[in-house]
């Protein structure tokens, strides 16, 4: 192996360690107390190694974005190619979306983030764009397999349903674990959840049953 080669895969391996260790703090102190020294920190590293890696915390979070958004772009492509009813898959779908969250809590947290006032505005414009294109690839994947799955006049508007009510659950049930409060809705609760959402959905003409 070549100096370069090596030099590389020694600077991935740094980024690497960096986002391990922004996934553990996110999951200990939350959003605000992920600082950047907290990461360097844990790392073994100074601030100023941990920016010669990324050059914000904007960056590692960015970063993190990236790979939750592929994380979910492969869990929809997995079940677009899947065969079954139309019910189970999205049953699949709505396993899928738990059990990453469940997972990876920190890809949802960066998600959230975005939704903050001036979240991006240290993050550069190609950047911000690329970030915008990645998502809606992601959401046009997901209304193409509802549209497979559902007899819907709009699948896009049903994919925001989806989602949207998913993610609305996970910042109810967080919420309320922060308040020391009883954590609702359980996984009982979700399953309900999602009954009611299909029901919903599916077509009526065959009960709801493709």
């Amino acid at each position: 192996m070549g100096i370069k080669e090596r030099r590389q895969r020694e600077r991935q391996a740094r980024r690497t360690a960096v986002l391990t260790a922004t996934r553990e703090i996110l999951a200990e102190r939350g959003f605000t107390g992920t600082t950047t020294r907290r990461i360097a920190d844990r790392c073994e590293l100074s601030e100023a190694t941990l920016f010669f890696y990324f050059k914000s915390k904007d960056g590692i979070l960015v970063s993190l974005l990236f790979e939750g958004v592929d994380a979910i772009a492969a869990g929809i492509e997995g079940i677009a190619a899947a065969d079954g009813p139309s019910r189970e898959r999205l049953g699949d779908l709505w396993r899928f979306f738990t059990e990453i969250r469940r997972a990876h809590p920190e890809y949802f947290q960066v998600f959230a983030y975005l939704a903050h006032p001036n979240s991006t505005a240290s993050v550069a414009d190609e950047v911000k764009a690329e970030i915008a294109q990645r998502s809606g690839d992601n959401f046009r994947r997901f209304a193409e397999l509802l549209g497979d799955l559902l007899d819907v006049d709009n699948p896009r508007v049903a994919a925001d349903a989806i989602w949207g009510m998913f993610v609305g659950l996970m910042v109810l049930r967080d919420s309320r674990g922060n308040l020391d409060a009883t954590s609702r809705p359980d996984d009982a609760g979700l399953a309900a959840a999602f009954e009611l959402l299909v029901d919903g959905l599916m077509p009526k003409t065959d009960g709801g049953q493709p």
